[in-house]
């Protein structure tokens, strides 16, 4: 499965160009639904702003991608925060970018600059991060292992979930989907066949470094 990049969390920021208050919003999103609820939210929460600018992109393949210039000149608004979007390659996002009208007019060009640099703000300050499909897998061993599987996990960077201790031991892991293979295959041969390993589930998470969260 393909790996995407979007943002770990929803941020808020906001800048002033020649009196023009701009408060970039961007929110993580898995579909349309709930990209459509946060731009309603916004403007709900700014019903009383000069334009509330929107763009989002979703899907691996980018295959929904909406924007609006709400009363902006055509061009000049959601346009340059779409193209943002997909020059950072980022999906699963949305951003509005709130524009409280200060009295002096910025041209074409200088509205562009004004709303991509807000969507950008906002999205640094969400911080870029990559999603990545993991694999939750129950191992289980002798206590005699033990020791020789900590120190395996640990220098793979491997997360341990959990760790129940019965008759025999059974940790629970979390492993990227395209290392599942070799780590097994290392582990197999650490323990000469002494271990059992049942993949329980396939999911996305956010990674940013050895930091993993749920999405």
């Amino acid at each position: 499965m393909k790996s995407y990049k979007t943002i770990l969390k929803n941020e808020e920021i906001e800048t002033v160009v020649n009196k023009s208050r701009f408060v970039g919003h961007c929110a993580r999103v898995l579909n349309e639904e709930e990209a459509i609820g946060f731009i309603q939210d916004i403007k709900n929460s700014h019903r009383d702003a000069t334009h509330n600018v929107f763009a989002y992109v979703i899907g691996l393949d980018n295959e929904i991608q909406r924007y609006s210039d709400d009363g902006e000149p055509n061009g000049t608004a959601g346009i340059p925060i779409i193209n943002f979007l997909k020059n950072m390659e980022l999906t699963n996002i949305a951003v509005v970018v709130t524009r409280y009208f200060g009295g002096i007019k910025l041209g074409t060009g200088g509205l562009a600059r004004a709303y991509a640099g807000a969507a950008r703000d906002a999205v640094e300050k969400g911080k870029i991060v990559e999603a990545k499909q993991f694999s939750r897998i129950r191992l289980g061993f002798d206590y005699s292992l033990i020791g020789k599987i900590e120190n395996t996990l640990s220098q793979k960077k491997t997360l341990i979930t959990e760790k129940v201790f019965d008759e025999k031991v059974a940790f629970v892991i979390l492993a990227e989907k395209d290392e599942v293979t070799e780590l097994l295959e290392n582990l197999v041969n650490l323990t000469a066949n002494q271990i059992a390993a049942t993949e329980l589930e396939s999911q996305y998470y956010l990674k940013d470094g050895s930091n993993i969260y749920d999405i």
